[in-house]
């Protein structure tokens, strides 16, 4: 059976509009869900695993380094202390009359 164009052309205008009707919502919920998964794109298990082990690495050093710090300060005011010790034009300390000191 052979169609005539006074019904192949309505034919294809109404399988058109079809088609249009049925793959614009289609496409662009595609488009929507390639660009919501290229802003949250997802890591690897073996890629997580290793940031967590730098993190983990991480952490630690930067506690060293705020006990190396801790340490650094204590000895800076032990040191600071024990040179106005032997240093005899330091002032007396508060509430010390300056004719009760030793020199």
């Amino acid at each position: 059976m052979i169609l005539g164009p006074e019904v192949a052309v309505p034919l294809g205008a109404f399988v058109t509009a079809i088609t249009i009707a049925i793959g614009v919502p289609l496409a662009r919920a595609y488009s929507r869900r390639m660009d919501a998964q290229s802003k949250n794109p997802e890591i690897p298990s073996e890629v997580a695993a290793r940031l967590e082990r730098m993190e983990q690495a991480i952490d630690s050093v930067a506690l060293e380094v705020e006990r190396i710090s801790e340490g650094q300060r204590f000895t800076t005011k032990l040191l600071s202390e024990g040179r106005s010790a032997s240093d005899p034009r330091q002032s007396a300390p508060t509430g010390t009359p300056a004719r009760d000191r030793t020199t």
